[in-house]
């Protein structure tokens, strides 16, 4: 029960929807999720899948950037091992599509330990270095473990199937994609409500005073590195089963930088700020597409985006971090707020 604002029980106070306008809201987003598929184009359909997979991977990260302060740029080598896992179990084995996510997720999750074990004597810039060697690790792995991994020619995932049904198509995909991703949200909501988060904070907002208070740090660093890498993980074994072939390259530096500057724009420490990061930054080659598209390059408009789509990500970075520090997700309530107050705003 509520009264005005304030709640009247730890029950309330700790709901993850507290009102029934967002209840409203959810329900819409809910009925619009299920709709898309049937009214949506095929590109419309791929873009979707490609943002469920961002948002997936994009909230690990913020797990463990945003909450706990770790800088990583290995979340493409801790989506590739995902995505190496499933292919692997899916190609030789034949293994259901959820076994194989949850072993993706789980492989990554024990490489993410080993990363994070550094994490208690080295931060910030260091700690970013370290991840930097993890992917380089990752990536010879991938190229020269041939007989495991096809080496640069990669592996061609076969087409799950779930009860007979075979994944072959971006509108199947679709119905796995998007709730595994919703589940993963809603896995995530529910962490920032409890005592992990709130260590997850205190460590990032000042790590020696939360260990004189009694937070250990180095297994709750290591607890971060492990839900963020499982997260990546299972948005790695997605990755495999939706673009159905796989090589070293898939998984470039270019890719964590993405997910950083994902983080960054969304916001970091917020779980909106995962999903409109992943949003705005999928969005933005697309336009960069376009925009290039547009330019007389004489037919060498592919050679041209991949330097300026770095450029674009890197400059989102420091316009964020200059200008919007909270990102998107600040954006968003100052425009709530605006309304809240109308018409009645100065």
């Amino acid at each position: 029960m509520r009264i005005g604002s304030a709640k009247e029980s730890y029950a309330a106070d700790a709901a993850l929807f507290d009102s029934p306008t967002q209840w409203r809201w959810v329900a819409l987003l809910a009925a619009s999720l299920v709709v898309f598929p049937f009214v949506a184009s095929q590109y419309w359909l791929y873009m979707a899948c490609l943002v469920a997979i961002n948002i997936a991977s994009a909230t690990g990260l913020n797990i463990l950037t945003g909450y706990t302060g770790l800088v990583s740029l290995g979340q493409a080598a801790f989506m590739g091992l995902g995505a190496y896992t499933v292919a692997i179990l899916q190609l030789r084995y034949g293994t259901p599509f959820a076994l194989n996510l949850l072993a993706g997720g789980c492989v990554a999750m024990l490489a993410g330990v080993v990363v994070g074990l550094p994490s208690l004597r080295v931060k910030g810039l260091y700690l970013a270095i370290a991840t930097i060697a993890a992917g380089v690790m990752a990536h010879f792995i991938f190229s020269h473990f041939t007989a495991l991994t096809g080496g640069t020619a990669g592996l061609t995932v076969p087409p799950a199937s779930i009860w007979g049904v075979p994944l072959d198509t971006d509108f199947k995909l679709y119905w796995v994609i998007v709730p595994v991703t919703v589940l993963m949200l809603l896995g995530a909501a529910n962490l920032f409500r409890t005592r992990i988060s709130r260590a997850f904070i205190a460590i990032r907002d000042r790590d020696i005073s939360a260990e004189v208070l009694g937070i250990p740090l180095l297994p709750y660093k290591l607890l971060s590195f492990a839900i963020s890498s499982f997260y990546a993980g299972v948005a790695g074994g997605l990755f495999a089963y939706f673009f159905r072939a796989i090589t070293p390259e898939s998984f470039p530096l270019l890719m964590s930088i993405f997910f950083l500057a994902a983080v960054i724009v969304g916001g970091m420490g917020t779980l909106l700020g995962s999903v409109l990061g992943a949003v705005f930054m999928t969005l933005v080659p697309e336009v960069l597409k376009i925009v290039v598209a547009w330019l007389p390059l004489s037919g060498n408009a592919t050679l041209v985006l991949s330097p300026i789509r770095t450029i674009v990500f890197g400059l989102m970075i420091v316009l964020f971090l200059i200008f919007e520090p909270h990102g998107l997700a600040e954006v968003w309530r100052r425009i709530r707020r605006l309304f809240h107050l109308w018409p009645f705003r100065t």
